[in-house]
């Protein structure tokens, strides 16, 4: 039995390995193909990459060469951008170191790059047109409108004839040309010249030249010959102010010690809210004027030569108190001092100046000066000194403008009689039509013209700036006048009183040129300081009331 079993198991066995081997003799060639198939995939996808491998290198020598190149562009650019930069600082450097030339405001300026030197073209022409309306002249014997002396006669005559036909026509009230600007950056100088005037026009005159060193801000010490500021309507500019001339009180006030062409030394120091100066002054600038000396052929000569300058004394302070975004309060002092008139007679046969040499005059041209004849006149007071002292206030609003001063003039008499005192004042305002405010200079303390916001232009429709002005202005140059009819008395000063209501319209087409039209209205209250003299009866009324237009055309830069 167990030898039965062992043979079936020995027969099965074998039939099983010899089924597998005919198994994996019939599996061998299959596997055989797949192995090949196999190795032909590796081959070729080795071959592939092989390829790529090949074309990798391929790139990275290309790579290689491209970076090369890029290196080298890169450092022409890096030299381009070194040389490129050089070239601009030189060019820079250049034009930092070239003159600069400016049109601004229409004013021709010029100066170096560094602004140490400045120099600026400044021109000034104002034409005036204006009209007296007067009643015709009568007979000198009925008709006793007089004034004192006229254009072309001597101090000692009288005018028997303008006062009674003022002069319809035009002036050229004020043409100046000059140059300003700064050297050395703390110093600052002008030189002008005006060939306008009063009546007539002068054949021309040095009318400022002086230097001022601004190293000690806000301080500025100025030494040569300019207007010293004695008040508020004095220091607002001849461009910009609200009517053709100051008013009457204020004129007479200026000329006392200071004025157009006075020669002085002095300083000032200002900020936005304060401005303080003081001046000492001698005389005027000696020109050729028409009525100042004339020869024995009738014609001007010239100012005659003195045995004495007059001395002098000028000063202002102003601040301001209240003051907002668009609004501002200023309140201010001035007044004037001289110590002495000139000497215009030199010593007498006693060796002692003449009483009469040594005199001062207050006069005005009724605030407009195409007629040239001052109605009201002092005539010359012997004095030993004379003094002004005034008070100021200048209010703005936006558009909206208002200023008024008053004024006190003493003259010691030297002649034994007693000492006059002199008064006046105005109040003038403004209104810009257009809204612009007027703006504040802070140099002057006073306010100057707008900045037009709309310049005048067909095209553009702009219609430049408007500006409406009135005022009342009153110089009372009368002392112990006495009664109509009266002889005078021995201390009587018979210099009038003038009363002058004035409207006017102003019109900035842009910020060089301007036009301008007012209506004064003029009262002169004057009596006959001698009747002989003025041929007229005892203390009879030698003043007036007229009414004036006037026009005036400006371009100034």
């Amino acid at each position: 039995m167990a030898t039965h079993h062992r043979f079936l198991v020995a027969l099965v066995g074998g039939v099983s390995l010899g089924a597998l081997c005919a198994a994996a003799a019939a599996a061998a060639p299959a596997a055989d193909a797949d192995r090949d198939a196999r190795i032909a995939r590796l081959e070729a996808a080795v071959a592939a990459l092989q390829g790529e491998v090949a074309q990798n290198q391929t790139l990275q020598n290309e790579n290689a060469e491209l970076k090369a190149e890029v290196g080298e562009l890169q450092s022409q650019v890096a030299d381009l951008k070194s040389s490129t930069v050089e070239q601009l600082s030189d060019v820079r450097q250049t034009a930092q170191n070239q003159p600069r030339v400016s049109l601004a405001g229409g004013r021709p300026s010029f100066s170096t790059a560094d602004g140490q030197f400045t120099a600026a073209l400044r021109g000034q022409i104002q034409l005036d047109t204006a009209a007296y309306l007067q009643p015709s002249a009568g007979p000198i014997t009925t008709d006793l409108r007089r004034s004192g002396p006229a254009l072309g006669a001597s101090a000692s005559n009288v005018d028997l004839t303008h006062a009674r036909n003022l002069k319809d026509g035009t002036l050229w009230r004020r043409a100046r040309i000059g140059i300003d600007g700064t050297a050395y950056g703390d110093w600052d100088y002008r030189i002008l010249f005006d060939f306008g005037g009063s009546g007539v026009e002068d054949a021309g005159q040095l009318y400022e030249a002086w230097a001022q060193y601004s190293g000690l801000r806000p301080f500025h010490i100025r030494v040569g010959a300019w207007p010293q500021p004695i008040g508020l309507e004095d220091q607002a500019s001849t461009n910009t102010q609200l009517f053709l001339e100051r008013p009457a009180i204020a004129d007479v006030a200026r000329n006392l010690a200071a004025g157009d062409t006075r020669i002085g030394a002095g300083a000032f120091g200002y900020d936005n809210y304060w401005f303080v100066s003081a001046d000492v002054t001698g005389r005027t600038i000696g020109v050729v004027n028409t009525g100042t000396v004339i020869s024995s052929l009738g014609n001007a000569v010239g100012a005659a030569q003195t045995f004495g300058d007059q001395l002098g004394f000028v000063g202002r302070g102003v601040f301001t108190p209240f003051h907002g975004s668009d609004w501002r309060v200023n309140l201010g002092v001035h007044g004037s001092y001289v110590v002495q008139p000139a000497n215009t007679s030199g010593p007498g046969t006693n060796g002692l100046t003449p009483v009469s040499g040594m005199a001062v005059t207050l006069k005005d041209t009724q605030e407009l000066r195409v007629d040239g004849t001052q109605l009201i006149n002092t005539g010359a007071i012997p004095a030993r000194n004379a003094d002004t002292i005034g008070g100021e206030i200048a209010v703005q609003k936006g558009p909206l403008f208002a200023q008024s001063e008053i004024e006190s003039i003493h003259v010691s008499r030297s002649d034994g009689q007693p000492s006059p005192t002199f008064g006046g004042w105005y109040v003038e305002g403004g209104w810009m039509l257009t809204g612009e405010p007027r703006l504040y200079n802070a140099s002057t303390a006073a306010f100057d013209g707008p900045a037009v916001a709309h310049p005048f232009s067909l095209k553009d429709h702009g219609p430049g700036a408007w500006e409406l002005a009135m005022r009342y202005s009153e110089a009372d140059l009368n002392f112990n006048a006495g009664p109509l009819g009266a002889a005078p008395m021995a201390d009587a000063i018979r210099g009038g009183d003038s009363q002058i209501w004035s409207f006017g319209l102003n019109w900035y087409p842009n910020q060089v040129f301007r036009v301008m039209f007012d209506i004064d209205r003029v009262r002169i209250d004057r009596l006959s300081p001698n009747a002989a003299l003025f041929q007229t009866p005892t203390g009879a009324q030698i003043g007036q009331s007229y009414t004036a237009i006037a026009v005036r055309t400006q371009a100034a830069f």
